[in-house]
Formats: structure tokens, sequence, C-alpha cells
């Protein structure tokens, strides 16, 4: 009773908008004294839950993102694209995606992908003749790459949950991270292959020279990143401090972050890092007393009394996600979610790294939808587009995504295919 009672008051709460980390931590801490637990001993959990080196590379990469839209990074990125891609019909399309490609090595957050592009993307595709429902539709579409494609939070998040490699993960991330930058160029293809008016320039090659040269240093931030970690030369940890440190001395260098920004560009870091180190936090207490009541084995129990077909329990692991995607901020929908399917997935053979992007891209095609959609919201705030005409515009774009998330479900070795040659 006492559990059932402590996930009500944690639903309540959500459904009220505490923020999430109270939201959990209040029920536990009474789950705690209506057992006659030790209040004591769950300061001692919470430590525990965020006691942990790779979680140290979280504040860091959400630096990274901070400071890569303060110095401009997006802005070079775009122009750089476009001269590469002007001529090609429907080119702005394919800008967007590619940029966001570029953009997702550097900020490893949908969010910080959307405000940052969303800006730049949308006034260009508007002034170029494309309908507002398809710009804010493909923008706020293409930033799911960010949280996929490595460095990404979710993913450190998902492999301290899991306590599975931040390397494995990050490298079994970036086919499935492509898939979805070609499943959106398909639908762009299809839909500007009859509007041959969407050309914006001639083809230049002293203009892409120019604007390479202008976006080269910013461009080798992900072989900073990704290299070393790939490489051997730093673990994800380090390899986040490195692309830190880089990327504020190319603020400096780019003349678009000062002494003074820095204060700015550390209160943002630390507000962000801080609301998702108090959900980690509680969530490590939410885990104990689960464990406790032996909940994942009863819902273990459960689902393979309902089926022992592997593909079926996949197919519903996917609709529970994607529902609690749409209701739940992602880090939270997480840190719920793994503790309880999780086992029960290793039961049905399938393998950690490979159920870490099922979860993480099932979670950020949640914030494409009602009634949370976050991206949708920001996209809204960065372009005054009314929120309801970006959900309208992000639909279309919900079917080459759902079409990939069941190409990564069910085809593992999409996924599994680098780490293995990585050997990580």
């Amino acid at each position: 009773m006492s559990l059932a009672i402590m996930g009500l008051a944690i639903a309540v709460l959500l459904f009220l908008r505490v923020p999430v980390g109270y939201a959990i931590l209040g029920p536990c801490l009474a789950y705690l004294w209506l057992t006659d637990q030790s209040l004591g001993m769950s300061l001692r959990l919470a430590a525990q839950g965020v006691n942990s080196w790779p979680l140290l590379a979280i504040p860091l990469f959400v630096l990274v993102g901070v400071t890569a839209n303060r110095a401009g990074i997006a802005d070079r990125l775009f122009d750089f694209a476009l001269a590469l891609l002007g001529r090609v019909r429907g080119s702005l399309g394919y800008v967007n995606i590619g940029v966001s490609v570029g953009f997702s090595w550097m900020s490893g957050s949908a969010l910080a992908d959307a405000a940052g592009l969303g800006a730049v993307e949308v006034p260009a595709m508007r002034k170029q003749g494309y309908p507002r429902n398809f710009s804010v539709g493909l923008s706020a579409a293409s930033s799911v790459i960010a949280p996929i494609m490595p460095p990404s939070i979710p993913a450190i998040v998902y492999a301290s949950v899991a306590t599975v490699s931040v390397g494995a993960l990050f490298a079994a991330s970036v086919v499935p991270a492509f898939l979805l930058a070609a499943a959106l160029a398909l639908v762009v293809f299809l839909w500007a292959r009859k509007r041959d008016e969407l050309r914006t320039e001639r083809f230049s090659w002293p203009k892409v020279v120019r604007t390479f040269l202008h976006a080269a240093a910013a461009m080798l931030t992900p072989v900073v990143i990704i290299g070393g970690i790939l490489g051997g030369l730093f673990t994800p940890t380090e390899a986040a401090a490195v692309g830190a440190l880089y990327m504020i001395v190319l603020g400096f260098v780019y003349r678009k972050v000062r002494v003074r920004d820095l204060v700015g560009i550390f209160r943002d870091t630390v507000m962000t890092s801080g609301s998702i180190t108090i959900i980690l936090a509680a969530s490590a207490l939410l885990g104990w007393i689960l464990a406790r009541e032996q909940v994942p084995q009863t819902v273990a129990e459960a689902m393979l009394s309902f089926t022992d077909n592997k593909v079926v329990f996949l197919l519903l692991v996917n609709v529970i996600l994607l529902l609690l995607g749409m209701i739940i901020e992602p880090t939270s929908a997480l840190v719920l979610s793994v503790p309880i399917l999780l086992p029960v997935a290793v039961q049905f053979g399938v393998d950690p790294v490979h159920f870490g992007v099922i979860v993480v891209l099932n979670l950020m095609i949640g914030l494409l939808t009602p009634p949370v959609g976050g991206i949708c919201y920001v996209m809204s705030s960065v372009t005054g587009t009314p929120v309801t005409e970006v959900f309208r515009g992000v639909m279309p774009f919900l079917v080459p995504l759902l079409a990939v998330l069941l190409l990564v479900t069910f085809v593992p070795e999409l996924v599994m295919w680098l780490p293995g040659v990585l050997n990580l």
C-alpha cells in the first residue's frame, strides 16, 4: 500500500508541475518514514547516486553546448552548408538537417539545438519562401539528432543508471543518428522534388572555401571530443573537459565570448546541470525503494506471463516509452523506467547498450509530441510561431522518426556494429 501511495503521489506532483527532482524525492522520503526506515539513509543513497565519475561529463558537455550557442557556431555551420548545397532543390531543408548533424557533435541536447539553430534556420527558410509549418516542423524534428549523436547527455544518464560503458553507448548511437538524418532528408527530397523555385544561390567554390575556413575550427570540435574518446586518448569525462576548454577558447577567438560573458555561461550551465543532478539523486533513492519492493521482478514476471516473444516485448516497450516521453521530461522518464524495464529486457536477451539507444530515441521522439513537447515549445518561443502550429508542422516528420525507431529496435546489428568494430 505504501508503494502505491508513493507512486500516486509522484504522479500527482508531476501533474501539478512540481519540479521533477522534488516530485520524486518527497514521496520517497514519505515512503521511508511510513515503512520505519532511517531517513538518514536517504542522504547516503542520494549521494551515492551522483557520486560517479562518468556523471562529471554532464555539466562539462552542457558547458560545451551553452558556449557553442554563445559563440555563434550555428551561424558559421549554416553559412558553410548553404554555400555547399545552395543550388540543390529544397537546399535549405538539407542545410537544416546537415547543420543539426554538425551541431549535434557539440550540444548533446535537443533543446539546445532547437534554441540555437531554430532562430537561424526558420527565418532563413521563411525568407526563401518555405511554408512556416514545414520550416518549424523540420527544424524541430532535426533537433532530435542532437541527443542521439554523441556526445549525448541522455546517453550519459542512461549509462550511469544502467551501469554500461559510456563509450560503447556513444559508439552505438552514431549509426542511428545518421539514419535519422537520412530519413528526414528523404522527406525533404519527396516534398521538394517538384518545387524548382526552392533554390537559393549559384554554387561558388570561393564562397564554399571562405565559409569552410570560417567554420573549420568549430568543425574540429567533434574530432577533439569523439575522436579522443573512440581513439582511446580520453575517457568521456576527460573528453568533455577538453571539449569545454576548446569551445571557450574558440569563443574568445571568434570574439563572441568575453570574460564578462563567462559568468552567464557558467550560470546557465550550473542551472541545467543542477536540475539533472537533483533528478539523478532522487532517482537513486527511488531505485533503492523499487529494488526493496521487488518491482523489477514483479514487472518481469507479469511481462513474461503475458508474452515470451521478444518482438512483442520490444513493441510493448516502445509504446510504453513513447507514452511516457509524451507526458514526462526525458531525464525523469529515463530514470523512472530504466530500473524497471532493463532487467526484463536482459531476460529477453536484449543487450543493455542496444536497449539504451531504444530508450533514448523513444524519449526524444516524445519531446516532439503534446502535451509536453519541450522541443515544440522552445521552437515556438524562438520563432514566434504559435505552439499549435509547431505541433502541426512536426506531425509529418514523426513518420520517418518512428520508422527509424522500428529499424533500430528490430535490427540490433545497426546499433551494435560500431561498438563491435571498436571493441567497446
